[in-house]
């Protein structure tokens, strides 16, 4: 899989309002479904057609499923029927509990609903079979359009439906989500968080129940009023668990929604209570306070219309706040904006935002616990600069998200195993190497590795200079990531991927020929052999020099060098340009030469004569290259073997190649400033 660069520079949040297109044709919604009703015929869409491979993947449909337009399958379609509410979503057959668990809390929020379905759609009389919505997507709003086949059996909607027959705009708004994500089957299986930033571009929180702090309930409540959607879950075990029900009526491994929390008066006490909906749009929670309890009967009437209390068969109910943390597990919430829930004020965040990737040989070098790559991961540096108010610490939020993996799935591709550590900065400029890590620790990290799509956890820190680091749990493993800084107060951040810089040697006169070494007397006497009387060796009369020579040299092991090299070798250092080598211009290559033999060996720690490409940004910077991330990912792909190890003629194509290049790029640059110097002095 391609994943080579991402600009790394910090960027602004996206801006509300501003969704940017993506249909192949390159026209908006509205242009698409202008054409159509101009052309009379009702929208079809090529990137997201009405056949087996936008449903699955993996498999084939386990019945004949046939793709109809919801005119197709009821008199009277609409798109949203008597508002859109939590009641409007019905899980069908594909496991995506975690995608509906979230739809039903978008569905409290009008605001961020009409967001992601924009409200001015219906089957009225401009109706093109043409629908679109919005989501949220590494720090930019997409506009997903899509026609509105849909799968059915029988004539009903096979997967999300309402519970109104001739209501769609949930049923369309799975296939957008599908639609982005490749195909239904990639919907399978998630974290209900995940949808909820899709929906938002809001940061998420997950506290584990039995962990929680003594104010859980108020944080709960909080989150509710300030419009933050929450989910919650029951862990399982094992695979076994999955979807198994409880006697009391709960589902292990299923997302459910929190769509409400309150007190009611109960035998003259306050009772917390909290309102809990499942997805399936039926199975429900059978204790205390669920739909037909007897703890009903001693509540008024009025009390129960104010908590909408309907003993329906809906999927919603409501449990005691006590049993709530007893039966349940996890709690996910995605805040609108980071304000600590724990809090009573509300803060404006400053948001910088960070593009990157792990590519395997040079920038995925694993956890803490792989030292000898651990320091070649990608690093930002954070500068902390104001304490907030009345404060000694900095808060901040690091929020680490993993690109696609969902979108992959039908490539292999699963959620990697992510997380961060953060060090305090040790001042210096530029890529920390490994001894840094090696006698330094963290100063702070993210709670645990997990395969999860977005790890995110809370800081305070003193002011100051930190790196955070971003990296898989092993070594190897290839993604892009997007990660995002929420600071109380400005915070400043960098990445630091070096910038490119040469810094050489000036090139070495060669010895006069009365002071010959040993060495040069050798070299002559090969030379003359080799070349005749003219003193010139051609690529390949090099490559046979070269390889003579190199196989006597005991403290080095390599395979012969290839004519290749040796072309290159006399692009480099041939100043007459009649292509060959003379003896003085290979006696300058040779102390070259020399000075990158030693480099290799001391970066050639097992002396086997390759070097692990996780060292040879270090390598190059010895040789004096200092490369940035793109530009070191391009290089390894192009030079590091399976095993992610450089050979020695690799080793020494690449240095030839770079010095070509920098010599070709400071001849442009003189002429560039001879240019300007003389404009200026017209």
């Amino acid at each position: 899989m391609p994943y080579l660069y991402q600009d790394s520079k910090p960027r602004p949040p996206a801006l509300p309002g501003a969704a940017r297109g993506t249909h192949s044709s390159g026209k908006a919604y509205k242009e698409l479904k202008e054409e159509c009703l101009r052309r009379g015929v009702l929208f079809e869409d090529p990137d997201f057609p009405a056949c087996s491979s936008s449903l699955f993947f993996s498999e084939k449909p386990p019945i004949p499923f046939i793709w109809k337009r919801p005119t197709d399958i009821v008199k009277d379609p609409k798109f949203i029927l008597g508002g859109a509410t939590r009641t409007d979503i019905c899980q069908g057959d594909l496991g995506d509990c975690w995608l509906l668990a979230a739809i039903a809390s978008l569905t409290l929020n009008e605001k961020m609903l009409a967001r992601v379905v924009p409200l001015d759609q219906n089957f009225g009389p401009d109706y093109a079979g043409i629908f679109h919505f919005q989501f949220w997507q590494h720090n930019e709003w997409l506009d997903v359009v899509i026609d509105d086949r849909l799968p059915t059996f029988k004539d009903r909607l096979v997967f999300l439906h309402s519970a109104e027959r001739n209501e769609f705009w949930s049923a369309l708004l799975e296939k957008a989500y599908a639609k982005l994500n490749g195909s239904y089957e990639a919907l399978k299986g998630g974290s209900t968080i995940e949808a909820m930033e899709d929906f938002t571009g809001g940061v998420g929180e997950m506290y584990e129940v039995k962990k929680a702090p003594d104010n859980f309930y108020e944080i709960l409540e909080k989150a509710l009023k300030r419009c933050s959607m929450v989910g919650c879950s029951i862990d399982i075990s094992s695979a076994t668990e999955s979807e198994a029900k409880t006697p009391f009526g709960l589902i292990k491994g299923h997302a459910y929604s929190v769509t409400g929390i309150d007190e009611v008066r109960y035998r003259d006490q306050q009772v917390q209570l909290i309102r809990i909906r499942n997805p399936w749009g039926q199975v429900e929670w059978n204790g205390p306070w669920s739909d037909n309890s007897l703890e009903w009967h001693s509540v008024s009437p009025s009390e129960q219309r104010r908590l909408s209390q309907a003993a329906l068969d809906d999927g919603e109910f409501w449990m005691k706040f006590e049993d709530f943390k007893v039966h349940f597990d996890k709690v996910e919430i995605c805040n609108l904006t980071p304000d600590a829930l724990e809090d009573s004020t509300a803060h404006k965040w400053e948001v910088t935002i960070h593009q990157g990737s792990w590519v395997r040989g040079s920038t995925a070098g694993g956890c803490r616990n792989f030292l000898e790559t651990f320091w070649t991961n990608p690093q930002i540096k954070l500068h902390l600069t104001e304490k907030d108010d009345g404060q000694d610490d900095c808060t901040f939020i690091a929020a680490l998200m993993q690109k696609d993996r969902r979108k992959l799935k039908k490539f292999g591709a699963e959620m990697l195993t992510i997380g961060y550590s953060i060090y305090e900065s040790s001042g210096r400029d530029g890529h920390l190497g490994k001894d840094f890590f090696r006698y330094h620790p963290s100063k702070a990290r993210s709670k645990t590795y997990i395969n999860l799509r977005e790890v995110s956890n809370r800081f305070k820190l003193p002011p100051g200079n930190y790196i955070l680091v971003p990296t898989t749990f092993e070594p190897h493993q290839e993604a892009d990531f997007c990660l995002r800084i929420f600071s109380e107060k400005k915070a400043i951040t960098e990445d630091l991927d070096e910038n490119v810089a040469i810094d050489l040697p000036e090139p070495l006169n060669p010895t006069p020929s009365p002071q010959e070494t040993e060495e040069e007397k050798q070299f002559r006497a090969l030379f003359e052999h080799i070349s005749g009387k003219d003193m010139e060796i051609s690529a390949e009369e090099l490559e046979y020099v070269l390889n003579a020579v190199l196989k006597k040299t005991k403290n080095i092991k390599f395979k012969n060098l290839s004519l290749i090299s040796c072309r290159n070798i006399i692009s480099l250092m041939d100043t007459s340009g009649n292509g060959k080598l003379e003896f003085s211009e290979f006696k300058v290559f040779w102390e070259k030469m020399k000075k990158w033999i030693d480099i290799f060996l001391q970066f050639d720690f097992d002396k086997s004569g390759s070097m692990s490409s996780y060292e040879f940004r270090s390598a190059l910077k010895a040789a004096g290259y200092q490369l940035n991330n793109y530009l070191l990912q391009l290089i390894v792909l192009r030079y590091a073997d399976e095993q992610f190890q450089i050979e020695f003629d690799d080793f020494l194509n690449c240095l030839i190649r770079l010095e070509n290049a920098s010599r070709v790029f400071q001849a442009l640059s003189a002429k560039n400033k001879e240019f300007i110097n003389l404009n200026i002095g017209e």
